[in-house]
């Protein structure tokens, strides 16, 4: 008997075909949910920003971590406004590195675009159409409905460091144009705009941020931040009770090639049972996410630590945040060294050093390696080992993951950085004051 092909089964045959080839897809995306929109390293499988051929991938982290001491510099410089609320950009010189992205869309209808995650950065930005010095993708601003320019009449607008309005007292009819330095070596200039910004199923129909029209070097996001600091352009100023001050993120191992990592804005769908310790807000850098850490162990060890070096201070800045864009974590040096010293002690040496990681050993002493364990006001993180060390590309020598922070006058400041945090669910909570921690295989 012959097998009537009809249009009806041709039609259910392409649909279905169409629906394996996405479920056989790792790069499609794995949710649509507006509360859950998925994070990959920036150099992944999925991500459309691909390192060189030749490098493994730790040499790609070295090379990210090479980085780390001028975005430290920066998160210690950072002092709040004499305005109430916050700038366009949290500073001068805006420090970021370019670890994880989260795909998200702009404009009517939405335009996809690959940003980073940014938590000590108030403001978004984005390349847009015309920009000189950007990447082929760039945010079509005529192709949006919904797009518009705002002047120097926005209260926004009077926050912008590197302002070229004219004086106070305008009528408006210009436009609000700033610039900024990124990176060391890199610059931008830009217009402050509004438009849609979409997240999964959510629409902020008026959401402000920075809209690119020319970069100098090779340092800036080449299709912009998303910030999720604390200061009032921000993500999370921005979206209102929508997402009640509450976000989390899981961020995947650096070896994870897909789209497994996750940002859950909102409290819907967030851990039930977490442990949790304060959330503390520094008033001279209210942007960054402050944690009490009282203390450290290696093994099973207090590591000897003056607890002035860890100390919540908000007249100096002094203390330690947690923070998305940073790759390895940075203590102030006497801390490290004291931490390095009681790490060494319970592994065998000799001991070399590779790249940014001076605490390097044979990989057949990693049996013997310690578990480090941070202590927070309420709460104990016991890093993973995988969390704690880094194995070169021949997996024969492991390392200490970890390093002192750069020694400068403003050198206060203990960092959490991303690698120490992947695969676990860092929650904030900024209505409630708490941050909570809870473990999570993201890869």
């Amino acid at each position: 008997m012959d097998l009537k092909i009809t249009p009806f089964f041709f039609f259910f045959f392409f649909a279905l075909l169409i629906s394996v080839t996405k479920a056989l897809d790792p790069c499609a995306s794995q949710s649509d949910g507006s509360q859950d929109l998925s994070i990959i390293p920036t150099y992944s499988k999925c991500s459309p920003f691909s390192p060189p051929k030749a490098d493994s991938w730790v040499t790609t982290v070295l090379n990210m971590a090479s980085k780390d001491p001028a975005r430290v510099n920066y998160l210690s410089t950072l002092v709040a406004q004499k305005t109430t609320s916050a700038p366009i950009a949290s500073g001068q010189q805006v420090l970021n590195i370019a670890n994880y992205v989260v795909r998200l869309k702009l404009g009517t209808p939405g335009q996809l675009m690959f940003m980073v995650l940014d938590t000590s950065n108030d403001i978004a930005w984005a390349p847009c159409s015309g920009c000189t010095g950007c990447s082929a993708t760039t945010f079509l601003t005529n192709s949006s409905t919904t797009y518009r320019s705002l002047d120097c009449s926005v209260p926004e607008c009077a926050q912008a460091r590197g302002l070229s309005c004219p004086a106070t007292g305008s009528t408006g009819a210009n436009g609000c144009f700033f610039n900024q330095s990124y990176g060391g070596d890199s610059s931008f200039s830009a217009t402050l705009v509004q438009d849609a910004l979409i997240l999964g199923n959510d629409v902020l129909p008026k959401f402000s941020f920075g809209c690119i029209n020319s970069i100098s070097g090779g340092s800036v996001p080449s299709q912009g931040l998303l910030g999720l600091g604390r200061g009032s352009m921000s993500l999370l100023s921005q979206s209102g009770s929508l997402y009640s001050g509450v976000f989390s993120y899981c961020l995947p191992s650096f070896k994870s090639y897909y789209f497994s990592g996750s940002l859950k804005l909102g409290p819907a769908g967030q851990p039930k049972s977490i442990r949790t310790t304060p959330l503390l807000r520094n008033p001279r850098r209210p942007s960054l996410y402050y944690v009490n850490l009282t203390g450290i162990t290696v093994g099973r060890v207090p590591v000897p630590i003056a607890p002035e070096l860890l100390a919540f201070n908000p007249n100096t800045g002094a203390g330690t945040i947690i923070d998305s864009g940073t790759v390895i974590t940075r203590f102030v040096q006497p801390v490290y060294t004291a931490l390095r010293d009681e790490f060494r002690k319970q592994v065998k040496g000799p001991f070399s050093s590779l790249g940014a990681f001076d605490t390097c050993f044979a990989a057949t002493n990693e049996a013997v390696a310690p578990t480090i364990t941070f202590q927070f006001t309420g709460l104990k993180l016991t890093l993973p080992l995988e969390n704690s060390l880094i194995h070169s590309s021949s997996g024969s020598v492991a390392c200490l993951a970890m390093a002192a922070a750069p020694n400068n006058v403003n050198s206060v400041l203990n960092v959490i950085a991303n690698l120490q945090q992947q695969n676990l669910r860092i929650l904030f909570d900024v209505a409630n004051s708490v941050v909570g921690i809870a473990r999570e295989n993201c890869n």
